[in-house]
């Protein structure tokens, strides 16, 4: 049986276990993919991380069937929540919190596999980076 012929590829950020479908349709709607059977194997593969931004890449193959690839949370996502409403700022201004080292070895053990790197002291230097853009503090 040959492989199936991929028509598009997408990458949404979406709310798990409650994935909205104005948003699925309207990155997916011109592709055919029926857009229910999306939700429910998005909300199903992302239950345990209800309430959380999960990345998700949709395939979607000449049959209109799909596949979905998840990734971790954005590090900015992590970061914030990491911070509780510290970390919470209007839009366009800087976040401002101080996070530690187990917060943010936390973060990095969470984002490795999406990470280009397997080290995790490498991975929290990467993370760290992120909350300094962020105004975040990274304290001993």
């Amino acid at each position: 049986m040959a492989p199936k012929k991929l028509t598009h590829q997408v990458t949404l950020e979406l709310t798990a276990g409650n994935a909205p479908v104005v948003d699925l349709g309207k990155m997916l709607g011109q592709t055919g993919v029926n857009l229910v059977e999306v939700k429910k194997a998005y909300d199903a593969s992302t239950a345990a991380q209800r309430g959380d931004i999960v990345p998700v890449v949709v395939s979607v193959f000449e049959d209109r069937s799909f596949a979905l690839r998840l990734k971790t949370p954005p590090t900015s996502f992590l970061i914030k929540k990491a911070l509780g409403d510290k970390g919470s700022a209007r839009p366009g201004h800087e976040v401002a919190g101080k996070l530690t080292k187990d917060q943010l070895r936390e973060i990095a053990e969470r984002k490795l596999p999406d990470l280009n790197t397997s080290d995790v002291e490498a991975a929290m230097r990467t993370i760290a980076g992120t909350a300094r853009s962020m105004g975040v503090v990274v304290v001993d």
